[in-house]
């Protein structure tokens, strides 16, 4: 179908000056849809793969990979499975950690908390809880004094800055003489954090993994053992092999279930944004039907001269697709480069716009992702050019097919 006589002629019809300049209008018109539309297609995914990891490098600076915990019981043994741990190839850190809940109080002002036990010389293994520090160091925390690290929104909430006096109060009961009273006991605040999400920054406080131990009565054991890994995908394999590695009485998990639904999420917004953008470069690409349609009326008595002198119905569709797949190509390659381009400099351009017009688009003080990040990847637009060109294509056929129907007798009966 596609011999040079075909191509040649395709690329005549394409490049040639027309007696009619509205098709020529319309094919302009769907060239720059189709590169529009592409163009925009590879820059908002990219935005939106910016988001993701943005907000995926966040939640696991303080979530670890994976954990292994005992079942329905503290891990006394905690040392002897970190070793184990530490034998896989793909585990970089290993800490142990305490996880509870309770309630924090200062001068009438009480908080729901997440209370997390940590070791400071191991917690900088999986997580970058040391790096968000906003006041004081992880290292304040000392085993017997009682010290706590609170999130910047927690502290901001109870009105409470380095040095100042917090109460914590636990679930467990403690039996007195007077009946049954919450377990209550006085922190001091020697840290503050921020991490960026607000989910954490507003409910987690940190303790010394000793005196979260004692304070819960757990007799010197923890929760479980966090760690990190050198792929972070690689996490629910690792977990399953745990799963089957592991004497009975341990459990493995990993990040990808504790969140689970949040990045189910985001990856169903990313996929329904992509078919919402790429309708653009359909439009676009359907518009070929239009500019070819009139093509072949407006070039009837050209079809029928070469079919008199021996073209075939197949090599008349074939000009007319190499006439509408150049639109195509055309479109979708300037559309590639360009969204390549802003994808790679939208952290630049969105700054300059920002100050240009002197707006923000994100504000600080209501967006926690306060810039714009772009994380292109190369595998999203081939993806993108390969279904535009793929769309682009298909458009041809109807019209190309018509072409090839004309009966040479009808379309020179009045020439």
């Amino acid at each position: 179908m596609f011999r040079p006589l075909e191509i040649f002629i395709g690329l005549r019809y394409t490049r040639a000056k027309r007696r009619n300049h509205f098709i020529s209008f319309i094919s302009l018109i769907s060239m720059l849809g189709i590169a529009l539309g592409v163009a925009v297609l590879i820059t908002v995914i990219s935005v939106m793969n910016g988001f993701e990891k943005e907000l995926r490098e966040r939640i696991l600076g303080v979530v670890s990979h994976a954990t292994v915990q005992a079942v329905g019981k503290p891990l006394h043994d905690w040392s002897q499975v970190s070793e184990l741990l530490r034998e896989y190839d793909s585990v970089t850190g290993v800490a142990p950690f305490i996880h509870a809940e309770g309630m924090l109080s200062r001068g009438g002002v009480v908080s729901g908390t997440l209370i997390r036990g940590i070791l400071p010389s191991q917690e900088g293994e999986v997580s970058k809880l040391g790096e968000k520090m906003l006041a004081g160091r992880l290292d304040n925390l000392q085993a017997g004094e009682f010290g706590i690290i609170l999130g910047k929104d927690l502290a901001r909430s109870m009105g409470a800055v380095l040095g100042d006096k917090v109460t914590l109060i636990t679930p467990q009961a403690s039996v007195t003489a007077v009946g049954i009273l919450p377990r209550l006991k006085r922190f001091t605040v020697v840290g503050i954090f921020e991490i960026g999400m607000y989910e954490y920054d507003s409910a987690l406080a940190l303790l010394h993994i000793d005196d979260a131990s004692r304070l819960f009565r757990l007799d010197g054991g923890v929760t479980g053992v966090r760690m990190k890994l050198d792929d972070m995908f690689a996490a629910p394999r690792l977990s399953r092999q745990l799963l089957a590695e592991l004497p009975v009485g341990y459990q493995a998990s990993d990040w990808t279930r504790q969140h689970a639904n949040f990045f189910r999420a985001v990856q169903m917004e990313k996929t329904v944004m992509f078919v919402i953008l790429f309708l653009i470069v359909a439009v676009a690409a359907f518009n070929i039907v239009s500019t070819l349609v009139m093509m072949v009326t407006d070039k009837e008595s050209d079809i029928a001269i070469l079919r008199t002198l021996g073209s075939s119905p197949a090599s008349i569709m074939g000009i007319f697709i190499v006439q509408g797949a150049l639109i195509g190509v055309i479109g979708t390659l300037l559309g590639t480069v360009g969204g390549v381009i802003l994808a790679l400099n939208v952290e630049t351009l969105v700054p300059a716009i920002e100050e240009l017009f002197n707006i923000q688009f994100l504000a600080a003080d209501v967006y926690y992702i306060s810039d714009l990040p772009s994380d292109m990847r190369y595998s999203d637009v081939v993806a993108i050019s390969t279904v535009s060109l793929l769309i682009s294509l298909v458009a041809t056929l109807y019209p190309a097919w018509r072409a090839s129907r004309t009966q040479p007798a009808e379309a020179l009966r009045y020439e």
